[in-house]
């Protein structure tokens, strides 16, 4: 039996909730989005694009955009043949496919309104049909420089986690810790830490998640230079005092810690979220230096070692509160 947490000590409701829908459910992904689908809602609306298109990765971004370039471009190119292409001035063509291509450059022309002159349509049909292309075109770039914009002035804390936690000795007892850097140039100022531990418990056979704040040495620090390992000791105060490493992976625990900084660049607050499941933490292990001497007096913080770690041989206490 394990040691009991007080109800005063508990978080009624996190967000998550506390039903366990399925074993060795992980709340929290890696990096930092809930591991949650919502579903029974239109998702093409105009926010959930907008929100996806700002947040997903460059290279999807990127792809996305050159896709929709070359779509706009192959649907008016086919718009442009219902019609007759006698009217589209200058072709130059020798087969089907140049004169596919030609009408394509054409459309490229008329959709970033460059126009080299070489083609020009004639017409109501060509004439009509390029300077609603044209039209598009302005639009769509202006969206997409609107995008753009806005994931190049989205304030992010790029913060870097270790990939695992260890159970390490501290100050004669033991202690959870994780240790995290800042990716960015610029300075993070005001840092904010929460560390919530969930747990699967079984109560007179109903099995329901709980979520526990847990103490920290340190909850707050004026600036991340170089790297900040957060620790929570596994004193008397501690839901997991006399916890065995199988009480860990029995419990199904994971630790979501929350990060809240004021970046200096933008001038705004910002978030970071990460979390650790049982197969990511390491008992019996301190996390290694990574800072050395630089030139000039500078120190240097080797961030590609931010999970390197040193076993230390501990053993967990295997003694049990009854």
């Amino acid at each position: 039996m394990t040691k009991r947490v007080f109800k005063q000590d508990e978080f009624k409701e996190t967000g998550f909730g506390n039903r366990v829908i399925e074993p060795n459910q992980r709340m929290m992904n890696k990096d930092g989005k809930s591991n949650v689908r919502r579903t029974g809602l239109l998702f093409y609306s105009i926010s959930n694009v907008y929100h996806l298109l700002i947040t997903m990765k460059w290279w999807k971004f990127l792809i996305i955009i050159f896709s929709s370039y070359l779509f706009l471009n192959f649907v008016f190119t086919l718009l442009y043949h219902l019609g007759d292409l006698n009217h589209l001035n200058g072709m130059m063509y020798t087969t089907p496919l140049g004169r596919f291509m030609e009408v394509f450059y054409f459309s490229a022309q008329s959709l970033t309104t460059v126009g080299y002159g070489r083609l020009n349509p004639s017409g109501y049909f060509f004439s009509t049909l390029a300077s609603i292309e044209a039209f598009v075109g302005l639009l769509s770039f202006a969206i997409a420089t609107g995008l753009l914009y806005g994931r190049f002035s989205r304030p992010v804390a790029n913060i870097l986690f270790s990939k695992i936690g260890v159970v390490a000795p501290y100050q004669g007892i033991t202690a959870f810790m994780i240790r995290l850097a800042n990716m960015n140039k610029s300075e993070l100022i005001n840092l904010e830490s929460t560390l919530l531990l969930a747990y699967i418990q079984d109560i007179e056979g109903k099995v329901t998640r709980k979520f526990v704040p847990l103490k920290l040495e340190l909850t707050r620090i004026n600036l991340l230079t170089m790297t900040w390992t957060i620790v929570h000791p596994i004193d008397e105060e501690s839901p997991m005092l006399y916890w065995t490493k199988e009480d860990f992976q029995k419990n199904q625990v994971e630790f979501i810690v929350l990060i809240q900084a004021y970046e200096e660049t933008f001038a705004q607050n910002v978030h970071a979220r990460s979390s650790y499941k049982f197969e990511e933490i390491v008992f019996g292990a301190k996390f290694d230096t990574i800072t050395k001497p630089g030139e000039n007096g500078s120190v240097i913080v080797e961030l590609n070692r931010i999970n390197d770690h040193i076993i230390t041989g501990l053993e967990l206490e295997q003694e049990r509160i009854n």
